[in-house]
């Protein structure tokens, strides 16, 4: 957003935040336009002034779903490592956490939507190709440097499966403790202290 936005920035601003949290909320076919609109407080008929389609306000909103939950995740990780954790512990931490757990609508789109993607428009395909690549990158930085090369996708398909599976699950304390569980497998599987 520029420094000082014009009414057009805004409004489109608020759209795609109003579409970044539906789809996290109701999946890609859960979300029409003129409810996305109605959320943000504008009529359905102003939509084709900040869009060409609705797949194009897809993308968009997927790809700032993807920033919203990356500052959240950096964000948790940062408390966890003030605390003195590692990376790794404080991503493992902050990924599988309850809050996370619980927070649908703002948490990590490629948990929420990952299998709907194969089914939408070449557009949303590619932003949530950039979300998982941006997922994948966050884990290789968490990860140890003497890490194997796989192990940022095996971790990142860990903790989303886990999350998928806790969320599945349908009851807060199975989901917690499933996310427990995983916690205490992954980081002894990954978060061995470091040779001095």
């Amino acid at each position: 957003m520029t420094p000082n936005p014009s009414r057009k920035e805004l409004s489109h601003d608020r759209i795609v935040t109003a579409a970044a949290r539906a789809i996290r909320r109701g999946g890609f076919e859960g979300v029409g336009v003129a409810d996305i609109m109605k959320e943000a407080g504008l009529t359905h008929g102003g939509f084709y002034a900040h869009f060409d389609s609705r797949n194009a306000m897809m993308a968009e909103a997927m790809d700032r779903a993807g920033q919203e939950s990356a500052a959240r995740l950096t964000q948790g990780m940062a408390l966890r490592k003030s605390r003195g954790a590692s990376d790794l512990r404080a991503l493992v931490e902050a990924y599988l956490s309850d809050r996370h757990l619980e927070d649908i609508e703002a948490g990590c789109p490629v948990a929420a939507l990952a299998c709907e993607v194969p089914r939408q428009s070449p557009e949303v395909q590619g932003a949530a190709a950039q979300r998982v690549h941006g997922l994948l990158a966050i884990m290789g930085r968490a990860l140890p440097p003497d890490a194997p090369a796989d192990s940022a996708a095996l971790l990142a398909s860990q903790l989303v499966g886990a999350l998928l599976l806790a969320r599945a699950l349908g009851n807060k304390a199975r989901g917690q403790a499933l996310l427990k569980a995983t916690r205490r497998s992954l980081l002894a599987q990954y978060d061995r202290p470091q040779p001095g």
